[in-house]
């Protein structure tokens, strides 16, 4: 949003300086984001042609003595037709940048001639598209002046940052009416005078979108004379970046940023019959002011003649009804429009204009009518004409809103205490009605603040008119207990499965949360409930089911750019329903090549295997270990997801439902459709399905116990049914005596006729550690019958001899 100090000046007296009010736009949150005070145009001055005479080698260019007012003439080679003896322009000297055609100004020699400077036309000073010739000022203009000050164009320039809850400061009224209220200057609240009109408008109105249009007011005005606006209108549009086009339009631009109520203006000539709001056709077209056709939807309103769509409503309006230099029949529209359909339909059409800038964040419905006075007044000022009455359709009125508003919130929501009177005051300055003597008052939101909805809004009001940076820093409170836990178990488990893995040489990766159809139908995804309603690519369509698709896409991305040892890991969300209850925690990684632990590559002493299943294994038992889970009891038992190699993958339990986890390599199948290859494993944990740790008295360590006695290894061969899990069977010796033995491994697996059909041989490794006294052999042969019985009772099998 952009003004004039001038402009903001015709609103509000004061005396403040510019800095002043910059500082003060900034405290009550209108952010100034720049602030322009026409520097550049101060070197210009109004210089006086003595003599002009024809250049000796050019003859389109003539050789100029200029008076600047400051001593001796000046030299000046000009191509400007218009340049004569007794002409009056603006000047600019060596040294001066001019804007208009990006340069600085030097003496140089033109076909031989020197120029000191030159006279300046309106574009090379950016101030229209005008370059036919050069400035000519009236004959009374004070020579050696500067330029800018008698143009009236060293008004500063002010932008500010508009957030979209202050639909209020989209109009320079409206910014006005915030300082006054902030005090700084008292607000000039001069009422908007009706204009009254003779006979009907001819062209009636009919809404059939009601919906999408609340009111819509139109008026004739007969016999303008239309052309160009006066300097000072055209010299404002310009500050503020807009340009000039004809008296009719240039008024309904300033409207719009003087008051925030943007209008619209249609030549009663090119209008066919009444019109009519509505919504758009599907595949509707209509052709804009901006010269481009645009296709509709219906979801979007527009207004139409019988001959078809006129304006997109509240966005932009049509070419073929526009006025020009030939209008002298104007209608005046001036309606309201709701503001999510005006947003929507300028995003899908890609149009961003002054009049959706206000439409979306809601215009004052009770200033319809008064803008259309407004209006109708700067028209019969600036074209003459007669008007004709208002016809206002579909507007029921404005029903205000009432807040019961605490005036204890303001201390409870902000920490500072402003003294109630102070509150309430604030509130009236800002046009809000208060009503009531106590604790809790009714508060009426004015037309033009359909943003307040709430008592937390009449709080920041107050607050950013009181003085945001009246609240002082305040330290936070410490907490009630030393070393507290502040961190969740499911946020102390993420930091730690990652640190895990890094420490084990893979690197993080941050892949996206949406997939492919096919690779999220692969890993048990694909569900109508995780389809996206508007994906950021069609090959993007599925909420992730797994952390592996995205993860093995980035590895072969790696291996196709020539690094194919990669080892990635990412602990985030997977999605299995479009509830909350249904998002997991995962810990996954994949591993291809050769990046196996112990590093990857060629060496001369072997090269590195490729990566496989334990690879896998170890990686997702890390990941348990790191985030607390009881490694020692976990179970490893086939029957991985179809996405791995059913041979050569595992599950990890604990006990017979609690589901931790799956690794293994990948199915062939798998990587066809994920169109990847090479050795390739990975692994997936769910973190958030580890149950809690038990709650222990105390946070001390216990006290470390080391045994004196001498730990023994015994070695057994147990004959099992193939069918038999090597760790079926570990885990039956173990609990044979939970005391003495402290760990079981497997140190051989052997198949053989000898053995018998389908039978093989599992050998063991079982530490033994005395605790209480040394074993003697009794206490041996006692403990190795407990581990075979036991081993017999869970998995069938008997001692090899």
């Amino acid at each position: 949003m952009k003004f004039t100090l001038s402009w903001l000046k015709d609103h509000l007296e004061t005396d403040a300086t510019l800095a002043d009010i910059v500082e003060r736009l900034t405290s009550i949150g209108l952010e100034v984001e720049a602030v322009d005070d026409k520097a550049g145009l101060k070197p210009f001055v109004i210089a006086k042609v003595l003599t002009a005479a024809k250049h000796p080698d050019a003859d389109k260019l003539q050789v100029l003595t200029v008076d600047t007012g400051a001593g001796a003439p000046v030299q000046v080679v000009c191509g400007a037709p218009n340049a004569r003896a007794g002409l009056i322009g603006a000047f600019a000297a060596p040294g001066t940048y001019v804007p208009g055609i990006d340069v600085t100004l030097s003496v140089g020699k033109i076909r031989g001639v020197e120029s000191h400077g030159m006279m300046c036309s309106e574009r090379e000073l950016e101030l229209s598209d005008e370059h036919n010739g050069i400035i000519d000022l009236p004959a009374d203009a004070p020579v050696g002046t500067s330029f800018a000050a008698y143009a009236h164009l060293d008004d500063p320039v002010i932008e500010i940052n508009l957030t979209p809850n202050h639909p209020e400061a989209t109009g320079v009224y409206g910014i006005a009416r915030d300082l006054a209220a902030s005090g700084l200057g008292k607000l000039k609240t001069a009422p908007v005078e009706p204009v009254a009109g003779k006979g009907e408008t001819p062209v009636t109105v009919r809404i059939e979108a009601p919906e999408l249009c609340p009111g819509f007011a139109l008026r004739l005005v007969r016999g303008v004379k239309n052309g160009p606006s006066p300097k000072w209108l055209q010299q404002r549009l310009i500050a503020i970046g807009l340009r000039p086009i004809n008296a009719l339009v240039d008024v309904t631009n300033y409207i719009t940023f003087d008051r925030g109520r943007p209008l619209h203006v249609y030549d009663l000539k090119k209008v066919t019959g009444d019109l009519v709001v509505r919504r758009a056709r599907d595949g509707e077209k209509v052709l804009a002011l901006n010269e481009r056709e645009y296709t509709l939807t219906p979801d979007m309103c527009v207004i139409a003649d019988d001959k078809g769509a006129d304006s997109i409503a509240g966005v932009m309006g049509g070419e073929h009804t526009g006025s020009d230099e030939s209008t002298t029949d104007v209608l005046i529209e001036s309606a309201l429009w709701d503001p999510i359909a005006t947003a929507r339909t300028g995003r899908e059409l890609g149009i961003i204009t002054d009049a959706r800038y206000r439409f979306e964040r809601g215009v004052d419905p009770e200033f319809m009518v008064p803008g259309l006075d407004l209006a109708t007044r700067m028209v019969l000022d600036l074209c003459d004409g007669e008007p004709a009455a208002t016809e206002v359709v579909g507007y029921a009125g404005h029903q205000p809103k009432v807040v019961s508003f605490p005036i204890s919130e303001v201390k409870r929501l902000t920490g500072i205490d402003v003294p109630k009177a102070e509150s309430l005051d604030i509130l009236t300055r800002l046009g809000f009605g208060v009503k009531g003597d106590g604790d809790v008052v009714d508060v009426t939101v004015p037309s033009w603040r359909p943003d307040v909805d709430g008592k937390a809004d009449l709080v920041e009001e107050v607050m950013r008119i009181h003085g945001v940076d009246e609240i002082l820093p305040q330290p936070l409170s410490s907490h009630g207990v030393v070393n507290g836990k502040i961190l969740t178990t499911l946020q102390i488990r993420t930091r730690a499965a990652k640190r895990a893995l890094a420490v084990r040489g893979m690197m993080e990766a941050v892949t996206w949360s949406f997939i492919p159809a096919r690779h999220a139908e692969l890993f048990g995804g694909g569900q109508p409930s995780l389809k996206l309603a508007n994906p950021i690519a069609a090959d993007m369509s599925d909420m992730r089911p797994s952390l592996l698709p995205g993860l093995v896409a980035a590895a072969q991305r790696n291996a196709d750019r020539g690094f194919g040892d990669v080892a990635l890991f990412e602990v985030s969300g997977t999605y299995e329903g479009d509830t909350a209850e249904t998002q997991r925690r995962v810990a996954a990684g994949v591993r291809r090549g050769t990046a196996k632990l112990d590093g990857s590559g060629r060496h001369w002493a072997g090269n590195a295997q490729g990566v496989g299943v334990f690879d896998a294994k170890a990686d997702a038992i890390a990941v348990l270990e790191a985030c607390g889970a009881p490694v020692d009891r976990l179970q490893i038992e086939t029957g991985a997801p179809s996405w791995y190699h059913p041979g050569r993958s595992g599950v990890i339990k604990l006990g017979p439902k609690v589901v931790l986890g799956h690794f293994g390599e990948f199915h062939p199948g798998t990587l066809e459709v994920l169109d990847a290859s090479g050795p390739l494993c990975g692994f997936e944990v769910f973190v958030d399905a580890i149950p809690e740790p038990k709650a222990k008295p105390t946070r001390t360590k216990p006290k470390l116990e080391l045994s004196a006695f001498q730990a023994v290894k015994r070695d057994f061969a147990f004959v099992v049914d193939k069918t038999v899990e090597a760790g079926t069977l570990t885990r039956a010796a173990l609990a044979a005596d939970k005391k003495l033995i402290t760990g079981v491994s497997v140190f051989d697996v052997f198949e053989g006729a000898a053995l018998g059909a389908g039978k093989k041989s599992i050998a063991i490794e079982v530490s033994i550690q005395p605790v209480e006294k040394t074993l003697t052999d009794e206490d041996f042969e006692a403990l190795a019958k407990r581990v075979v019985e036991n081993v017999a009772k869970q998995t069938g099998g008997v001692l090899r001899t």
